[in-house]
């Protein structure tokens, strides 16, 4: 779902010469740990439209990614936490269980 929100979204910005973007780097606090588990998120934020990761502290966290409408930072922290940080999360706990 959010790979496609962000299709959508990516086309509007495209499509709508007076929309404005407001690019920016934010850095997201991480609870995923593992290499395994930072490298599949540092993916997915790369592989959805309108941003990038761009590195993760040497403590392993925080990660910093670029996105294309950051006007809101929390709001665009809060996508990525709860949106594809927790379903890394429920993959590797599901993972886990097995």
């Amino acid at each position: 779902w959010e790979v496609i929100k962000a299709n959508l979204q990516v086309a509007y910005i495209v499509l709508n010469p007076r929309y404005r973007m407001h690019p920016g780097v934010i850095a997201v606090p991480l609870d995923a740990r593992t290499d395994p588990e930072i490298t599949l998120l540092a993916n997915l934020i790369s592989l959805t439209p309108g941003s990038l990761s761009l590195d993760v502290s040497a403590d392993k966290k925080v990660i910093y990614a670029h996105v294309m409408y950051s006007k809101d930072a929390d709001a665009a922290k809060r996508e990525i936490k709860d949106g594809l940080e927790c379903w890394v999360s429920k993959l590797f706990s599901a993972e886990k269980k097995d």
